[in-house]
């Protein structure tokens, strides 16, 4: 006879981050730190779908100057971000930890940029301080969510 022996994971534990109460357990009042994290990533996804959008129209818009025509650091800097915008954007909708690792990788290459070409992005230094602030809220809901789960 053919014993196959199915293994089933505990409900809940392939999770990252944990949106519900286990079975059996009473929900916990206050907030709901898990999803607040989730909400997060995605509004900053969507953000980020944008961004890359944006690279994108500067390789492939009309209205643009020719990216044939661009120096060599400059077009290789928009096609990175064209593609690392949008893959991390992707990575946070899925509220994935590679997600947030590839986001905070791309926001920091953008800082990097910012810093050294100011121009490069529009915005300038207030993109800098956007960027920054999203930084900051990412590791402080990530950390209030993984102090609640602890509890």
């Amino acid at each position: 006879m053919n014993n196959v022996v199915r293994r089933t994971p505990d409900a809940g534990a392939d999770e990252v981050i944990h949106l519900r109460a286990e079975p059996g357990q009473a929900a916990r009042e206050g907030t709901n730190w898990g999803a607040m994290l989730v909400l997060f990533m995605r509004t900053v996804s969507g953000l980020w779908i944008l961004r890359g959008l944006l690279h994108w129209e500067q390789i492939l818009g009309p209205d643009q100057t020719p990216f044939e025509t661009l120096p060599t650091v400059i077009a290789a800097s928009v096609v990175f971000f064209a593609v690392a915008d949008l893959i991390s954007a992707v990575g946070l909708w899925l509220a994935s930890a590679w997600g947030g690792v590839l986001w905070l990788f791309s926001v920091t290459a953008n800082i990097i940029v910012t810093v050294a070409v100011p121009d490069f992005h529009g915005g300038g230094r207030v993109m800098l301080v956007i960027d920054f602030a999203l930084i900051v809220g990412y590791f402080v809901l990530t950390w209030y969510a993984a102090q609640q789960r602890e509890d």
